[in-house]
């Protein structure tokens, strides 16, 4: 038996038996780059973004690899360490390939918490990269800091976690570069996916953001990538 039909198997056997688990439960055991469509990351008059664009230390908003799942792009302004060693909450074991573009510093995570799924909304984020820490007690620099729980993951080492109670890094959004046009894609995500939580338990929230079943449709095409300061009313930075 192939192994993604042992896991599809494995999942509705699990629905059938009234266990509880989910296909997520299982994704997260499999740590390997997932694949998604190919798109590519637009200004908002659907332009491509180039690279030398993004302003260092701006935090910009894009969604992938669904119409209701944001995403964090940034430009760090320095080469980030390649390969870095993660795991996810489950123990599985995955190295961040490092940021893209010129100097290696454009990067991208999923915005979602995966301490309570904090995400930032047209209304307001509790979490963003702060090139200056606002943590009331420490907190370092150079972050991407939720303010529900204090979680800080280090953007420039695959999102890892450097303090709260966060289990996991954030997911990291595989991004290529073309060097002959500056543009950037999104391609997939690496680490540990938290989209099917996120939908279950902001269902409500989405629809009515989104419409209808839009939220859990795939990103395909293009992205729209917005400054958060535009994407969102108001930034809470604790």
């Amino acid at each position: 038996m192939e192994r993604r039909d042992f896991i599809g198997f494995c999942a509705s056997s699990c629905a059938s038996s009234g266990l509880g688990f989910s296909i997520e439960a299982l994704a997260n055991t499999d740590a390997r780059p997932r694949s998604y469509a190919r798109t590519l990351l637009t200004d908002s008059s659907g332009k491509p973004l180039l690279a030398r664009q993004l302003a260092v230390g701006e935090n910009y908003v894009f969604h992938y690899p669904f119409e209701a799942t944001p995403c964090f792009l940034l430009n760090l302004g320095k080469p980030t360490t390649q390969n870095i060693a993660l795991k996810t909450r489950d123990g599985a074991a995955y190295q961040w390939p490092g940021g893209v573009g010129p100097q290696r510093a454009i990067v991208a995570y999923s915005a979602i918490c995966s301490h309570q799924l904090t995400y930032p909304t047209r209304q307001i984020s509790f979490i963003s990269y702060r090139e200056r820490s606002t943590a009331p007690q420490g907190g370092r620099a150079n972050m991407i800091h939720c303010c529900s729980e204090h979680s800080e993951y280090d953007p420039a080492a695959g999102a890892r976690v450097m303090a709260g109670p966060a289990p996991e890094p954030l997911c990291a959004i595989l991004l290529g570069y073309d060097a002959a046009t500056d543009q950037l894609h999104a391609t997939g995500t690496l680490g540990g996916e938290m989209f099917n939580s996120f939908f279950s338990k902001f269902e409500m929230r989405l629809a009515l953001e989104h419409g209808g079943g839009r939220a859990k449709q795939r990103v395909s095409g293009h992205s729209t990538v917005s400054p958060l300061s535009q994407f969102c009313k108001q930034q809470v930075k604790c």
